[in-house]
């Protein structure tokens, strides 16, 4: 990776911001078309699909200008040469900067001809006609070269989520007019940790309604009004659905029969294997010539894998590459879709989603594609929570940090020294009453959840709390989080999952007229199923009460515990329904029905311990 050094402020912010933050929506509206002219292409690709492409170039032609392109599975609407977006780019000051802004409907979706396919595999065949996204970007590159007027040969490509996937793609022998992209909360590997599982687990909520109108298909190229809908939920208290709908067998029975590819592919492939690991696009990531700068949200509820793995994939990958990673306290996009200066209870002190548009995303673009200014950022910008502050780091995971071990032991202590203390947790775990992942009666699943008040669980006896005594000083941590559980079940499988909560002391404020005093906010938790223990590809049943070992990683963390705070670990089974409910017994869940689900007695031993690594 090649070295910077950072010069940005808060302050230089402060004093350049400029005026794209004073124009509303009217204002932005009124500027592309004044200052745009949209044109619709459907460029060819080289198995002769072609691809519907909407075109806003500027209208003061006195210059070249590069392509900022955004291939979405999303619809690039509106439609029609006289119809425009009402603002372009990723936000109001990228638009105002000057592109052309090209915007594509990917293959199989909306007004693109062909068939579509969920994160589609790279081809691996020499088949010259052989597509796949990194082929479509290429071909869609190509023709924007031989074709467009006042283009100055550069181009860049850019995407939040699903497009963030497609970005990624892109570097997949890449175009040679690719100079500089950026994957944003990229799709990445929906099997172990994006979207709709996280090691190996099923995320209900979110793939059920997705799915209920994204995986349609759809007979012939369509615009969004005569597209599916969502599904509209005949029970509005979203657990109670999830809950009485049964297993998800039932679920997809009820409501999707055989029509929703992607979840007859779940079911057809319920381990890791070829299917989901030809839709891993990590293991590609090599050759990597254009400039590539990853942004995720440590708060992110689709895509925080997505991010960071991106990122370490192609730093190990390509260890001579330009490889910028950025990250903050944000939710899906949150760097420009919000002011990003809080985020549910949670106070940054700054807008930190301004400081990105303006300090790193536009200055990127501009210095890759423009030749303009002096883009000079560390490998790693990252904004700390708790302490509230961007730090910038030569690596990530950064260098100077030291492992320490939280051991979960008796009485809901954590000591940070090891005993020999043999000691268990007991309890019934019953997934015909799951622990909600959020309290109160919720219509949808809200983005909040990552850093909500765990005070609604705590106090269920089938949640295992564990914490600190007050800290003494600040504890900064920077990385991913290691769980070395050690379980036992009077079942055959089980789920586990780990959250890390920074519990605030209790002379802490009201915020909003909500009582902070001893608040638990969520920093990180996730989910792993016993039986994909040792393997995804190769589940194995648990033996009934023997003292077992689950290790598994959660997403990276930047956060300060300030002293006088506290670390709490909570440990539980079920969080629905977030997550789908494992029967707790050895099978392939996508076969069970309600009657499998059972009660089952869970211990967490006392040698259990979760690493963290400290920045010194």
């Amino acid at each position: 990776m090649k070295k910077f050094t950072q010069k940005a402020t808060l302050l230089s912010l402060i004093l350049t911001s400029g005026i794209s933050y004073a124009q509303d929506a009217k204002a932005d509206s009124a500027y592309v078309r004044e200052h745009y002219e949209k044109t619709e292409q459907l460029i060819p690709m080289r198995d002769g699909t072609k691809l519907f492409t909407a075109i806003y170039t500027p209208k003061d032609q006195t210059k070249k200008y590069p392509v900022l392109l955004n291939r979405t599975p999303y619809t690039v609407a509106p439609y029609g040469a006289d119809e425009y977006k009402k603002s372009l780019g990723n936000f109001p000051a990228e638009m105002r900067e000057g592109f052309i802004f090209v915007y594509q409907d990917v293959r199989g979706k909306w007004m693109s001809e062909g068939e579509f396919e969920d994160v589609r595999p790279v081809n691996k065949t020499k088949n010259k006609k052989a597509i796949d996204e990194s082929t479509d970007t290429y071909d869609t590159l190509e023709w924007l070269a031989k074709n467009m007027k006042n283009y100055n040969q550069k181009a860049g490509i850019y995407g939040i989520s699903y497009p963030g996937f497609y970005s990624t793609m892109s570097l997949v022998n890449s175009h040679p007019t690719l100079k500089a992209v950026s994957p944003q909360a990229p799709v990445t590997n929906w099997f172990l940790g994006d979207d709709f599982h996280h090691n190996g687990v099923l995320f209900l909520n979110d793939s059920f309604k997705f799915m209920s109108s994204f995986g349609v298909k759809r007979p012939q190229p369509i615009t969004p009004d005569k597209g599916p809908k969502s599904l509209e939920y005949p029970i509005k208290d979203n657990y109670r659905f999830y809950l009485e709908g049964g297993s998800v067998k039932e679920l997809k029975d009820k409501y999707f029969q055989d029509n929703i590819k992607f979840y007859n592919d779940l079911f057809a492939h319920p381990d890791y294997d070829q299917f989901w690991q030809d839709r891993n696009p990590l293991p590609h990531l090599t050759n990597v010539k254009p400039a590539v700068m990853t942004v995720g949200g440590f708060f992110d509820a689709e895509d925080v894998y997505g991010a960071f793995e991106t990122y370490k994939a192609i730093e190990k990958q390509n260890p001579n590459a330009t490889n910028i990673l950025v990250a903050g306290p944000w939710f899906h996009g949150g760097w420009v879709r919000s002011k990003a200066d809080t985020f549910g209870d949670m106070q940054f002190g700054t807008p930190t989603g301004e400081y990105y548009q303006q300090q790193i995303e536009l200055p990127f673009f501009n210095y890759y594609l423009k030749d303009k200014g002096n883009f000079k950022p560390t490998e790693a910008q990252i904004f700390i929570t708790g302490s509230n502050e961007w730090k910038q780091f030569d690596t990530w995971p950064p260098k100077n940090v030291t492992t320490q071990k939280m051991y979960l032991q008796a009485n809901g202590k954590i000591s940070f020294q090891q005993t020999n203390n043999t000691s268990f947790d007991e309890y019934v775990a019953d997934p015909n009453n799951p622990v909600p992942y959020q309290g109160g009666v919720l219509e949808s699943r809200p983005r909040e959840y990552m850093v909500d008040d765990q005070r609604f669980a705590s106090t269920r006896p089938d949640v295992m709390v564990y914490q600190t005594d007050i800290l003494t000083e600040d504890m900064t941590i920077t990385g991913p989080i290691i769980n070395h559980l050690f379980v036992s079940s009077t079942g055959t499988d089980a789920d586990y999952v780990v959250k890390l909560i920074d519990v605030f002391p209790e002379d802490t404020p009201k915020y909003n007229g909500k009582l902070m005093a001893g608040y638990q906010n969520l920093i990180r938790a996730e989910i792993m199923r016993g039986k994909y223990r040792n393997s995804f590809e190769k589940p194995e049943a648990m033996v009934p009460n023997l003292k077992t070992n689950v290790t598994y990683s959660m997403p990276d963390v930047g956060h300060t515990f300030k002293k006088g705070h506290r670390i709490m670990i909570q440990v539980q089974n079920t969080w629905f329904p977030l997550a789908d409910r494992n029967p707790q017994q050895f099978m392939n869940v996508y076969e069970a029905t309600a009657k499998d689900f059972l009660k089952q007695t869970q211990r967490i031993y006392h040698d259990s311990y979760i690493e963290i690594p400290v920045l010194k």
